[in-house]
């Protein structure tokens, strides 16, 4: 049986009996959830719900110019001007965007950019402090990526795309993703992603029909 939704084991009391009640819809618990954000990324923990909650408030709070606003997640229950006006209207909004930034070379793996982004502005460094834990997460999701879609890889271009060197790189290829380092060449295991599988198609097809095709030929050449 599946987590319910609404479930979270790390959840405070407090937390709880703001979304169990009335004022889960008050404005004023606004600055309770955002907290309790922080509270999360310093202990690496989630809670769906509740900031499912905090987004909604910001929702109430704010004018939006479609009706199926909710059917979007994660950075896209955001306003558009908070997303997209440049320069940012508010400190909140050049936030979400510089993270925006951040999230969109991450899924589209251009990874050595994310690194050279990231260390590029302090501001960088003040959002994603807050997260205990942040490299190291994101280099775990990206060796989990890579994991998908090679057996594989240049030491170089890896390392790179972890922002590793030397030992550090050594230590995290081997002890955290448990992959061999063969001189210039880290190699991966195979796993259900990325094992090459081969594919044999099988075509069922009956005399009577085959020779309809051949009796169809002689006639149009007739």
């Amino acid at each position: 049986m599946g987590v319910a939704f609404d479930y979270a084991e790390s959840r405070p009391d407090n937390i709880d009996q703001i979304l169990t009640g009335l004022d889960r819809y008050n404005p004023g618990t606004t600055e309770v959830f955002q907290e309790y954000i922080v509270q999360q990324c310093e202990n690496q923990t989630y809670d769906c719900y509740a900031n499912l909650a905090l987004l909604k408030l910001y929702v109430s709070t704010s004018s939006f110019p479609t009706v199926s606003f909710w059917r979007i997640l994660c950075l896209h229950l955001l306003p558009a001007n908070v997303l997209i006006t440049s320069p940012p209207s508010t400190s909140f909004a050049g936030s979400v965007q510089k993270l925006t930034v951040l999230n969109n070379l991450l899924s589209s793996a251009d990874y050595t950019t994310f690194w050279k982004t990231l260390r590029s502005d302090r501001q960088f460094a003040e959002l994603t402090g807050e997260v205990s834990g942040f490299e190291e997460l994101m280099r775990v999701r990206i060796a989990a990526t890579v994991s998908q879609a090679v057996r594989e890889v240049e030491r170089n271009i890896l390392e790179e795309w972890l922002d590793l060197k030397s030992g550090d790189f050594d230590k995290f290829v081997g002890d955290v993703c448990g992959w061999k380092v063969d001189g210039a060449t880290v190699v991966v295991p195979p796993n259900k992603e990325n094992e090459a599988k081969g594919t044999i198609v099988r075509e069922n097809v009956k005399f009577d029909q085959f020779s309809r095709v051949v009796r169809r030929a002689y006639e149009q050449a007739a």
